[in-house]
């Protein structure tokens, strides 16, 4: 036996393991890195949504939307709530209620079909001109000022300063309206 030749074959496998070991190694790093990455991504993919009018960019994550899409979303449901006429009522309720959250619907319907049937005996138009949308990004909000014009039978019966808050809730690719409610102008 040669023992120089065998050592040096010995030496020559050595030095190729290590070279393996080192690709091994590099590829497991890239592996992790890669597996980080994705994990990082997973959170922060924004969805593109369109809401009924598109008027600025915007963007929505899993869980929240941005201010513009909030004041978007915020000016179309006042739209739908508080600009009505015994004809319209109807049509724009419905439009309403498929946005509403699951747990509300049956609240904000009666409430609605109470509002539809007051409109319809009296007569009476509402007309709301917002002047101030102020977004809460954190608390998904949005606080609508304006001025809403009532009309019963063709005849002005008020012109008042309002506000109102619109809160929303964001999930499964959807915003649905949690609340609806008047606020004290002045209130934030």
């Amino acid at each position: 036996m040669d023992f120089e030749r065998l050592n040096g074959d010995i030496k020559d496998m050595r030095r190729r393991n290590r070279g393996l070991a080192l690709t091994v190694g590099a590829l497991a790093g890239g592996h992790v890195l890669a597996l980080v990455v994705i994990l990082n991504l997973l959170g922060s993919v924004r969805t593109v949504v369109v809401p009924p009018s598109i008027n600025k960019s915007f963007w929505v994550t899993r869980d929240k939307a941005s201010s513009e899409y909030l004041e978007q979303m915020g000016s179309f449901i006042a739209w739908l709530v508080l600009d009505v006429t015994p004809a319209s009522v109807d049509w724009k309720k419905d439009i309403l209620l498929g946005y509403v959250e699951p747990e509300q619907h049956g609240e904000l319907r009666t409430r609605q079909d109470l509002e539809a049937a007051r409109l319809k005996r009296i007569n009476a138009s509402t007309f709301f001109m917002p002047q101030q949308l102020v977004p809460s990004e954190d608390a998904q909000t949005v606080v609508v000022r304006g001025r809403l014009r009532t009309q019963v039978n063709g005849l002005e019966t008020a012109n008042d300063l309002k506000a109102y808050l619109v809160e929303f809730s964001y999930s499964g690719g959807r915003m649905h309206l949690k609340t609806f409610k008047e606020i004290n102008h002045a209130a934030k």
